[in-house]
């Protein structure tokens, strides 16, 4: 009987099995976490705010990149609280709701970076290719449109591919997770039966989620490219100062997205868990810490606000 509810209990919870017993250490490891963490949260709300608030940054190019910083912080709510606990605690379980919803958060925010990111190849390529036609074709209806298109589409894929058939109709035979939160191959690797059709399934999801918006950024750009080639030295340094944050941004995202899909490839239990730790946390971390200062410190627009508002804010007498 009580073996019996014992398993029960186990099938309602996972165990994150990397975390090891760093004694008095984990209050550093802890603190440099959350320095990260409050980085993050620091830099993503300065390039939100100042693009709310300053009328002339009402534009396509600094909305989207108002959604890119916005994604960061909705990634980052998703993965830190919980891991900065996981840090302290003796213990590392997780209820299955809470593991699943971690993982639904984790995977739209990938998803949703790189659906932002290719709207914004699509504008600056309409800016550069087709300048006279620039306003009449990124309305703002059709920004409104597309920001619905790149939120509502990863939503609906994995509200009911990950959360709703993993959560309900996927029988599993373990509760160890080798990982430093839920993923979907994690939990499929548990599975009792057999996962060959949910495995293809999960690599045309991600074909149709990663390389199919990566070859429409690379196509856009050698369109770029190509106009560049044929225009003046000055026009390409224009095109060049906006259009560089982006090909960072996407480039950083891109690498640091197939270093953590890698560890699918890999038996974990193998691997050695600083390495673990550290490709899982690529993704989560650079990205949001890169992207406020690729754009902060590159498009002189921002960079001029954010200067203009801390040298007014330092002059403003006390009260």
């Amino acid at each position: 009987m009580n073996s019996n509810n014992s398993l029960t209990d186990l099938t309602n919870y996972f165990e994150f099995n990397v975390f090891l017993d760093s004694g008095s250490l984990k209050y550093f490891f802890f603190s440099v976490c959350l320095l990260i963490y409050m980085t993050i949260i620091s830099a993503n709300v300065v390039i939100t705010l100042t693009v709310c608030l300053e009328k002339s940054l009402h534009q396509p190019m600094y909305i989207f990149i108002c959604c890119l910083s916005l994604n960061s912080l909705y990634g980052s709510a998703g993965f830190f609280p919980r891991f900065l606990m996981d840090i302290l605690s003796d213990t590392h379980f997780i209820s299955r709701p809470l593991c699943f919803t971690q993982l639904y958060i984790i995977h739209t925010y990938k998803a949703h970076d790189v659906n932002i990111l290719t709207v914004m190849a699509y504008d600056r390529f309409v800016a550069i290719c087709h300048p006279l036609h620039y306003h009449s074709k990124m309305t703002v209806r059709k920004v409104l449109f597309l920001l619905f298109v790149t939120v509502l589409y990863p939503v609906c894929v994995f509200s009911h591919f990950f959360y709703f058939y993993l959560s309900n109709y996927l029988p599993l035979c373990g509760y160890k997770l080798h990982r430093i939160f839920c993923t979907n191959w994690s939990i499929i690797q548990l599975s009792c039966v057999n996962i060959t059709f949910i495995n293809a399934a999960g690599q045309i999801l991600a074909v149709l989620s990663v390389f199919v918006p990566l070859l429409f950024v690379l196509y856009t750009y050698l369109r770029i490219l190509l106009v560049c080639r044929r225009r003046s030295s000055e026009f390409r340094g224009k095109a060049l100062q906006t259009c560089l944050p982006h090909i960072v941004t996407f480039v950083n995202f891109c690498i640091s997205v197939f270093i953590e899909a890698s560890l699918t490839q890999y038996k974990v239990n193998e691997l050695n868990t600083f390495v673990i730790v550290v490709v899982s946390l690529e993704f989560l971390v650079i990205p949001p810490i890169a992207n406020p200062l690729v754009y902060g410190l590159n498009l002189p627009q921002i960079k001029g606000v954010i200067y203009v508002f801390l040298r007014i804010h330092r002059t403003l007498p006390p009260t």
